[in-house]
């Protein structure tokens, strides 16, 4: 049975109005919490015309909404200074009431080569992209100290651990990871782990890996070293696009959009070997079976199904409508209640 159900998206604008599409992302996000959804999730795009300030965007999300959970899926760290980042995840999980999931990832920036000199002009070289920048993230979320000094000068009051300080979100740490190291890793670091359509096939002597198969050694992998065992958080991220009430037109996009990306499914891509999930395209009901039928789904009681990168504003108010309507409710999923506007005389 599905316990909790969000949706993820890119927010994605357009260069001559970045504000509208900041502003459809908002509305998205409200939608989701209108529907029931349990969490919406957005992604993080560095130089590109999608969202490159998550923290921001959900910090304005959490003033528009009171229950849904709101996570990044993810924010590469190699970007990011692990000291300001806990500052700003803390605010933001403050501000919206404790509902903040960050989902961070390792490793160099995309494109770091083109990059590196406006990024880290004078520190390129040196700078740490390995787990251990993680590990700093999270000894500042737990209230690890930041600073040798504690105390009052003048007027000033400062503290040793990064303010402000909120104590539940080291317990809503979520790892983005595709590969059985980065899985184990988030186990062993009492992370919650992020799936997505994407691993690494990494036994390069199998000659038709499957991608199902190689997402539950993964889960498997993390719950055996994480300390909570099989009561550790695993979401899953699969493109799902159900098409229920979807008119003629968006159902024939729809099936070309998933018939664009199918070949890249049939092997694995590139010297990383990733291998790529089929989006899941057709009515709820089928989707509902192809889910049941697929071997990591089966041993996860979360999910962040992935929206398209490309569609319009009305796709997406479709596809969100139908999960919450057609799609959740087959795989046995409820809707949250959301809390009814305040009266005026409450307000007074």
């Amino acid at each position: 049975m599905l316990r909790k159900l969000g949706f993820l998206t890119i927010g994605l604008f357009d260069p001559d109005d970045p504000a509208a599409g900041h502003a459809a992302t908002l509305d998205v996000i409200a939608l989701g919490e209108r529907l029931g959804f349990d969490s919406a999730w957005v992604r993080h795009r560095h130089l590109q015309h999608g969202i490159s300030s998550p923290l921001t965007v959900l910090a304005a999300a959490s003033q528009r909404t009171s229950r849904i959970e709101l996570g990044t899926a993810v924010m590469p760290l190699g970007w990011e200074n692990p000291l300001r980042l806990a500052e700003d995840l803390a605010t933001v999980d403050l501000l919206s009431g404790g509902r903040l999931n960050p989902g961070i990832s390792v490793g160099p920036p995309m494109h770091y080569d083109r990059v590196r000199g406006a990024l880290y002009p004078d520190t390129a070289d040196a700078e740490d992209f390995s787990y251990g920048r993680v590990e700093r993230l999270l000894s500042f979320v737990r209230g690890e100290p930041a600073s040798d000094f504690e105390g009052v000068e003048g007027f000033e009051v400062f503290s040793r651990r990064v303010e402000p300080h909120s104590p539940g979100l080291q317990h809503r740490m979520w790892y983005g990871g595709g590969s059985l190291r980065s899985a184990q890793w988030a186990g062993e670091h009492r992370m919650n782990l992020l799936t997505s359509s994407v691993v690494k096939a990494e036994d390069a002597d199998d000659p038709a890996p499957d991608f199902a198969a190689i997402q539950l050694s993964h889960v498997r992998a993390f719950r055996a070293a994480h300390p909570d065992g099989e009561r550790a958080r695993v979401s899953q991220g699969l493109v799902v696009v159900p098409t229920d009430s979807a008119s003629a037109a968006q159902r024939e996009k729809y099936a070309e959009y998933a018939a664009k990306r199918l070949p890249r499914t049939a092997t694995p891509q590139g010297p990383g070997r990733l291998l790529f999930a089929p989006d899941l395209v057709g009515p709820a009901e089928q989707i509902a079976e192809r889910l049941h039928a697929h071997a990591a789904y089966r041993e996860i009681d979360e999910v962040a199904f992935a929206l398209p990168f490309t569609f319009e504003h009305a796709d997406y108010v479709q596809i969100l409508t139908d999960i919450a309507e057609r799609l959740g409710p087959a795989l046995g999923w409820s809707p949250a209640a959301t809390p009814a506007p305040a009266s005026q005389d409450e307000i007074a």
